[in-house]
């Protein structure tokens, strides 16, 4: 067994997840990330927050997955939370003001602040495929590994014997959540929150009212979308 006393994971995961640290392309993954410190490249977020969606959300406790691909490259804006910006980031990423837009038109909520650690504490995972990136270069840390482990998670999650909702924004996240049970899980799909895509379905879609739905029809606590 790897040790993984020094892996910053709760036990709720580490249990679920420890052999994967022991997988030949985790050694890789390590090694790659140790390699970009040495050459003194800024890798997102701070490696104290890499675990960040999980340690924040137990796997007893996950009602939602929102999965998204990479970490924001800019400084100061990730912290291991798809999607979500450190409280006092402004202006706000442009996929999520237009999640934001989503929320408000699902459901009349207006945030301004673009932290979405309420949303973890509750019970939504907040998943990226890949949990570090290059500063300023996007997508830089793919297929180095994390992919593999984030698949993991996905197929723990799908395991469970709880009823999830899966929100799958994008092709990316399609594929990668294509396997889920959907005859106990809900899996919600529709296009990525980006400018780029977000007027082909994405607006409309009121993913917010039915992953409360869904939960209230299996009686499970629905989420406060409120982040202000």
């Amino acid at each position: 067994m790897a040790n993984t006393s020094n892996i910053k994971l709760i036990d709720s995961w580490k249990k679920r997840l420890s052999s994967e640290f022991e997988q030949e392309y985790m050694q890789e993954l390590k090694a790659f990330l140790i390699q970009e410190k040495q050459q003194g490249k800024q890798i997102f977020p701070h490696s104290s927050l890499w675990f960040n969606a999980l340690n924040t959300t137990p796997y007893e406790d996950v009602k939602v997955v929102i999965l998204g691909q990479d970490p924001y490259p800019t400084p100061g804006h990730a912290h291991g939370l798809c999607f979500s910006v450190l409280p006092d980031v402004k202006p706000l990423a442009k996929s999520l003001i237009n999640i934001f837009k989503e929320l408000e038109t699902d459901l009349g909520i207006q945030n301004s602040n673009g932290c979405l650690q309420n949303w973890a504490k509750q019970g939504v995972l907040l998943l990226n495929s890949v949990l570090t990136v290059e500063s300023g270069k996007p997508n830089s840390h793919q297929n180095k590994g994390w992919e593999q482990f984030t698949d993991k998670i996905m197929q723990v999650l799908n395991q469970s014997k709880q009823p999830i909702v899966f929100v799958l924004w994008g092709a990316y996240a399609q594929k990668k959540g294509q396997w889920i049970d959907n005859s106990l899980h809900q899996v919600i799909n529709a296009p990525h929150p980006s400018p780029l895509s977000a007027y082909r379905g994405f607006f409309g879609s009121q993913p917010f009212s039915k992953i409360n739905q869904f939960l209230q029809q299996h009686n499970r606590q629905t989420i406060n979308w409120s982040t202000d």
